[in-house]
């Protein structure tokens, strides 16, 4: 079955930077758009990034050149730098895989399956 397992997060001062992976299983995972999205305490989900299967990428205007999002096909593998955080970007973030090969990667309710989401706390 679908496996998404995130890894990457931590605790990292206001400015400072970190790589979140998403390790995929259980399906062709060149085959599909992926997604990252975020929850702060008290908040919404969040659209934060998406990269199609071509590469092509989307990015919430909160985060447009501070983070990016890629993908490693041969390692089943999707990854989000996020650069110069800010205490704004405190929230446990999540990646999702597309529900079909063919899904628009910018529409979130065309992602189903989610990891377990892992904490980014910006603090000094």
């Amino acid at each position: 079955q679908v496996q998404l397992v995130e890894y990457g997060g931590g605790l990292v001062q206001p400015g400072g930077s970190l790589r979140l992976s998403c390790a995929a299983s259980g399906f062709t995972f060149s085959n599909y758009a992926m997604n990252c999205v975020r929850q702060a305490p008290g908040k919404a989900l969040e659209w934060v990034s998406s990269i199609g299967r071509d590469g092509t990428t989307y990015y919430a205007d909160s985060v447009k050149g501070r983070f990016t999002i890629s993908r490693d096909d041969a390692k089943n593998t999707l990854y989000l730098q996020l650069n110069s955080l800010n205490r704004e970007d405190t929230a446990m973030y999540f990646c999702g895989k597309a529900r079909s090969p063919y899904s628009d990667p910018r529409s979130v309710a065309e992602y189903k399956d989610r990891g377990q989401g892992i904490q980014v706390t910006v603090s000094s």
